[in-house]
């Protein structure tokens, strides 16, 4: 069995408890936290310990699960412990990757640890098809698309504006240029040809609505480069039809083949997520077994989704993956 650590408890880390619930191979030895450990329920019962002692656990856990932050978190925690575990984490600032990246390869190799950063669906899933498709047809045009779904960063920023009481931000796929690429029209789109963004959000009492709309609208790096739609909706309304956590998207590539190119193909894969954190926790245990059984083969260093072979995902063996998957 593959002894499993979670450090942090939040939606990711729930849904990594219920992951390796379903799965045959491993355990859960426990969840580490920086809260007060007697303030956490787990679902399951597994036992809560304080993060400050999760180093007398190394040599107890075969992988251990960050389900921390990426802008503050993950940048400290995840070079930190690969030191004394290997370690899988969900890092999903893009631009911020390679350098994520170097530092976790540093510390994983000085003690002789696996590691791997930025599992999820993107990065993680969506990667690994851009890059299929790029070899497959390298003469063309990659779009990613993500929504209808809620985005927790831009929830996040909204629900940080004074006199905002709660807040969903919904991230939607523009149609026509959705069609348009399907079509193999392979159009230049800006990102506010792209997407918009949808907020629903519940106001404090005696809170300026139409100064807040302002301020969300044209928040930098969130809503500014996006048409916005602002809804201020009330507290019984927003619990009924908002308390979800929904996404999705699709990653689609349009190609030619051919002598003179004459040959038009499109290539797509999506998604559509009841519970974003569930589905992300789900590919974050797929690449934790990964991840062990590398180092059980002294394959340390830090890698990302694009450098593991397929079949070390699967519970199955090679045998049984060839027979009825291949």
């Amino acid at each position: 069995m593959i002894r499993i650590g979670i450090l942090g408890y939040g939606n990711l880390g729930r849904g990594i408890e219920c992951a390796v619930r379903a799965a045959n191979d491993m355990e859960l030895v426990g969840v580490f936290t920086r809260r007060d450990p007697a303030s956490v329920t787990t679902l399951t019962g597994v036992p809560v310990y304080s993060v400050k002692d999760v180093l007398n656990w190394k040599d107890k856990i075969d992988v251990l699960i960050l389900c921390g932050g990426s802008a503050t978190d993950l940048p400290v925690q995840t070079p930190e412990y690969a030191k004394y575990f290997n370690v899988v984490d969900s890092f999903d600032t893009h631009a911020n990757i390679p350098t994520h990246f170097a530092n976790v390869d540093a510390s994983a190799k000085e003690t002789n640890h696996a590691a791997l950063i930025s599992a999820g669906w993107d990065p993680g899933l969506f990667s690994l098809m851009r890059v299929y498709a790029n070899a497959v047809l390298p003469n063309g045009s990659d779009y990613t698309f993500w929504g209808k779904g809620v985005s927790q960063g831009h929830s996040d920023a909204v629900r940080r504006i004074k006199g905002i009481a709660n807040a969903k931000s919904y991230t939607i796929p523009v149609e026509s240029a959705l069609e348009a690429v399907r079509n193999g029209e392979n159009p230049e789109l800006t990102t506010r040809q792209k997407h918009t963004r949808e907020v629903f959000a519940v106001l404090e009492e005696g809170a300026d609505a139409a100064a807040i709309e302002t301020e969300i609208k044209t928040m930098p790096n969130y809503f500014s480069d996006y048409d916005t739609t602002v809804h201020f909706i009330s507290k019984e309304e927003f619990e009924q039809n908002h308390s979800g956590i929904a996404h999705g998207g699709f990653v689609i590539r349009s190609g030619r083949t051919g002598l003179n190119q004459e040959n038009q193909h499109i290539m797509e894969f999506s998604l559509k997520l009841d519970s974003n954190p569930e589905f992300t926790s789900s590919v974050i245990v797929a690449f934790a077994r990964a991840i062990k059984r590398l180092s059980d083969k002294g394959d340390f260093g830090c890698k990302t989704v694009l450098d593991i072979p397929p079949a070390l995902l699967c519970e199955q063996s090679p045998e049984e993956l060839r027979a009825h998957l291949l």
